[in-house]
């Protein structure tokens, strides 16, 4: 459900993932899917597809549908450095996708994002709840200026990240918002560090 028409643009050629898992919230996700291929930019929705060829997930608010057959585990190197930006929305997906059998061992989506962490030349932009599937991964965050929903404050801050009271705080590589509901200023921001980047 990625494969939306993509118009000539200064993002033109460029990939953005963004990971998904249900109680996404629909506004924000709908949104990413038509508001970057405004820009050029292709949008692949990735998840833990469990065997599956595909999974559909529900909306947190409207229970809409929304189906992915892009896995995350087994991304190669070269693959991951391929997006442009790797982002972790709002609503439970962060929650859902940090989820693992084996608890000395990362879920498969936090170690996507740690190794993300790792690729200077990957923007990572966390929103809302989104920060939660980095709070196995607290050296990716420590020292870095974030903000994030009013109810995961004294997680950043036991993690080690500096909250900074804004809706989109940009540190460096990595983008941060604060609700769902800023999907549209989050977006814009990151567009904006994407046609800069590609302009150096």
């Amino acid at each position: 459900m990625s494969d939306v028409a993509l118009r000539e643009g200064p993002l033109s050629g460029t990939r953005i993932a963004v990971l998904m898992e249900s109680d996404f919230y629909e506004p924000e996700i709908f949104y990413y899917r038509h508001r970057f291929a405004e820009e050029g930019a292709r949008v692949d929705f990735l998840t833990r597809l469990w065997g599956q060829p595909e999974l559909t997930f529900t909306g947190h608010e409207h229970r809409a549908p929304f189906t992915v057959d892009r896995g995350l585990e087994g991304l190669a190197d070269a693959e991951l450095r391929a997006y442009a930006a790797v982002i972790v929305p709002s609503g439970m997906v962060a929650d859902r996708l940090r989820y693992t059998e084996d608890v000395e061992r990362l879920a498969p989506a936090t170690e996507l994002l740690r190794r993300a962490f790792a690729e200077p030349g990957v923007v990572k932009g966390i929103i809302c709840h989104g920060m939660w599937l980095a709070s196995s991964i607290p050296q990716a965050v420590r020292g870095r200026k974030v903000v994030c929903h009013n109810n995961l404050v004294g997680d950043v801050r036991n993690m080690g990240a500096a909250y900074v009271d804004q809706d989109v705080v940009v540190d460096g590589d990595l983008v941060t918002g604060r609700t769902g509901e800023h999907h549209h200023l989050f977006a814009r921001t990151l567009i904006d560090l994407l046609i800069q980047r590609r302009a150096r």
